[in-house]
């Protein structure tokens, strides 16, 4: 099976370089148009440039594709929704959302404003929300849409003086399991990547014999993957370095005690079982854990 994107339309935010222009040139290679969105900032989302993304635009047009550079901040409803708009004039639909924009604010709690929290909260979860409600009547309409959202091992599993960025990508699975569920009658699927590459987002957190070895492009199989026709929905993906990985989120069997045996007390004596991970399952919705804990009742 070869994995092709003939007559679908794809945007992808902040591919003006790094994982988006992977994304972005990967999916031109096997035959989508390509909406290559890039506010052209500073890696802390300051300024603003559309001559990042008119440089891979003109990298896929060279290569025979099609694409076309939007400059829209993922922040900023109105021009998102312009963007859709326009992209839906011309090429008549919207198969694929990659948001991958972002920004980093990075310094312990400590130190950390609230604009830098809110800052990159707006951009990496609000963005993608934004982005995403753009697309999705379009999606489901048309009965097809790939939603891909980016979180990121410190969303999953916390990294020193990242709170305002863990706590953004963490949201955003959260996102991504409900979007899954009321999606799919529509054949709508979302899925989330957690990618780990050298880009200028990462270039100061890694050695560069590690760089190397770690470039976008090593990402990028993944997200095609996710994005495809034969994708599934509801996955967490870490990718990077050739290396393929899900992510879950699991419940433990835990206890079940008697009226007389809820008690703080309790919990302290029984913590070990209850955090022991033989037998450990991933419900497939909020509602089925709750329907597990009335079970037991």
């Amino acid at each position: 099976m070869t994995i092709r994107f003939d007559n679908r339309v794809a945007i992808v935010t902040g591919a003006g370089g790094g994982l988006g222009r992977a994304y972005a040139l990967a999916l031109a290679a096997r035959g989508a148009k390509v909406v290559v969105n890039d506010l052209g900032g500073a890696r802390d989302g300051s300024g603003s440039s559309l001559s990042a993304a008119q440089l891979v635009v003109d990298e896929i047009t060279a290569a025979g594709g099609e694409a076309m550079a939007n400059g829209a901040s993922v922040s900023d409803e109105a021009a998102v929704e312009k963007m859709v708009a326009f992209v839906k004039e011309r090429w008549g639909r919207i198969d694929i959302l990659i948001n991958n924009a972002g920004i980093l604010r990075d310094k312990t709690f400590a130190k950390m404003t609230l604009d830098d929290f809110r800052q990159v909260v707006d951009v990496h979860l609000m963005g993608s929300v934004t982005c995403t409600k753009a697309v999705w009547e379009v999606m489901r309409e048309q009965a097809y849409g790939r939603i891909l959202m980016t979180t990121s091992s410190t969303g999953l599993y916390g990294n020193f003086g990242q709170a305002n960025y863990g706590a953004a990508k963490l949201a955003l699975v959260g996102l991504m399991k409900t979007l899954s569920l009321e999606g799919a009658k529509y054949n709508v699927k979302t899925n989330t990547i957690a990618p780990l590459a050298a880009t200028r987002m990462t270039e100061d957190l890694m050695p560069p014999a590690m760089l190397e070895k770690m470039g976008p492009e090593t990402v990028a199989p993944a997200a095609l993957y996710l994005v495809s026709e034969e994708a599934p929905t509801n996955v967490v993906m870490n990718a990077g370095g050739g290396g393929f990985e899900r992510a879950y989120v699991t419940l433990t069997r835990g206890i079940h005690v008697a009226p007389e045996d809820m008690t703080p007390e309790t919990i302290a004596a029984r913590f070990e079982e209850i955090s022991d991970r033989k037998g450990e399952i991933v419900p497939d919705t909020g509602g089925a854990q709750g329907g597990m804990a009335l079970g037991a009742l």
